[in-house]
Formats: structure tokens, C-alpha cells, sequence
């Protein structure tokens, strides 16, 4: 077998390289043979798609954290793209669901409060960013979906909530919540019960008493305009 190396007319465009072997029985095989230099840029190009687009998907997970009241990862293992996108149409619009890495997702939450997010970055995660502070309502859809389709397996993985983190086994206090609603009607009527009751509102969580006080100002303020009418 016999290589020669082909050479191609300068009034045409000049292709990439190649070798034409010559076997004894008169056949001629052409092996492209593109460039190193080709090959090099082919692979720099791919790269920094990659790096773009890991870039962005930061970026995007930062966006989301943005006056956000709680981050939930879900072990989506399984899912199909018709199961997401019936899951998407499913959530509220204070609810937000990104399919990223666990390795974008640490980077984006690195320094920041959400950190405490890590223990469950393991396996396939799909996030849930609750920009809401109707949290039972906004799992709510979840739960309902995952019980519908059958997918015990596509449990939470984990949350943060108010700087803490909730474990899988820990979810059901973050889903009976009471609503805003309901905290506002029992701190207002602890505030207008005796002095043993307002000691208790006092002891209540600081997310609970900032509400009271935000509804008791409201209040004042309505009961003044109305007077003043």
C-alpha cells in the first residue's frame, strides 16, 4: 500500500487536506485529514459555548433568589418532558421552576444566606423559587402532582426557609403553615386580649410578629381614614 499526498487546482477553494491510499487491486480510498489547527478551534468554540452558558444559568439562578422566600429542591430522577411541562402549567406564578446543575446552583448561592441549601445538592435536582409568602400554597401543587402521577420516588430533596434548612422528613411544617390571613386574625386578637396574651405574641417568631405589627398599623391607619370621613 502506497500514500501520496493530493494537491488540488488554486482557482478553487482549498479543502482540507487528505490521503489517498492506493491498495494493490487499484482502489482509492480518500481519508479526510483536517488540520490540528481546525480541530483546536472546533473545540475552543464548544468550550466557550459551554462556559456561556454556564454563566448564564448563574446568573439566572441569582435572578430567582432575588425577594425570594424560599428555594426547594426536587429529585426529578425519571421525569419526562411532558411531566415538567405539566408541572410548570401546575404552579402558581409566584413560583418558579429552573432545572440547573447542583454544582450552578452551589455557585450561585455561595456567601449568600441560601447556602445552607448544599446538604441536598446530590443526585438530580430540579429548584423550586417561591417568591410568595403563602408557602403551603405554593408546595401545594407539587404535592398534589407528585401524588397524582404516582412519583413517591420524586420526593423534595430539601429547602431553605428564613436562613434554615428543612430536610425531607421536616417538609410538613413548612406545608401546614398558617396563612398570613390567619396569623393576622390571631395576633390581632392576642394584641386586643389581655397582658398573658401579648406576652405570648411577643415570644411568637419574628416573621409572625412583624406581620401582626405591619396588620395592627393597617388597621389604625383604615379606622383613622374612616374617621376622619
Amino acid at each position: 500500500m502506497e500514500a501520496s499526498l493530493c494537491s488540488f487546482p488554486s482557482s478553487k477553494p482549498p479543502p482540507l487536506h487528505s490521503l489517498t491510499l492506493t491498495k494493490s487491486a487499484g482502489l482509492s480510498i480518500n481519508v479526510p485529514n483536517p488540520s490540528f489547527r481546525h480541530l483546536r478551534r472546533i473545540a475552543t468554540i464548544r468550550a466557550a459555548i459551554s462556559r456561556t452558558k454556564k454563566e448564564e444559568t448563574v446568573a439566572t439562578v441569582k435572578k430567582q433568589l432575588e425577594n425570594c422566600y424560599l428555594v426547594a429542591g426536587i429529585r426529578y430522577k425519571g421525569f419526562t418532558v411532558k411531566q415538567f411541562q405539566d408541572l410548570r402549567d401546575a404552579l402558581p406564578d409566584s413560583v418558579t421552576l429552573l432545572v440547573a446543575k447542583n454544582t450552578l446552583v452551589g455557585k450561585a448561592v455561595e456567601g449568600t444566606p441560601w447556602e445552607v441549601l448544599k446538604p441536598c445538592m446530590k443526585g438530580m435536582n430540579a429548584w423550586l423559587f417561591v417568591h410568595t409568602e403563602e408557602i403551603p400554597q405554593a408546595l401545594k401543587p407539587y404535592r398534589s402532582f407528585q401524588k397524582e402521577r404516582k412519583l413517591d420516588d420524586n420526593d423534595f430533596a430539601g429547602a431553605v426557609f428564613e436562613g434554615k434548612f428543612y430536610a425531607p422528613d421536616e417538609f410538613k411544617s413548612l406545608e401546614t403553615m398558617p396563612s398570613r390571613a390567619d396569623i393576622y386574625a390571631k395576633l390581632l386578637g392576642s394584641l386586643q386580649s389581655p397582658a398573658i396574651s401579648l406576652v405570648s405574641t411577643l415570644q411568637a417568631p419574628a416573621r409572625d410578629v412583624v406581620l401582626v405589627l405591619k396588620a395592627y398599623v393597617k388597621k389604625l391607619e383604615e379606622e383613622s381614614g374612616a374617621a376622619a370621613q
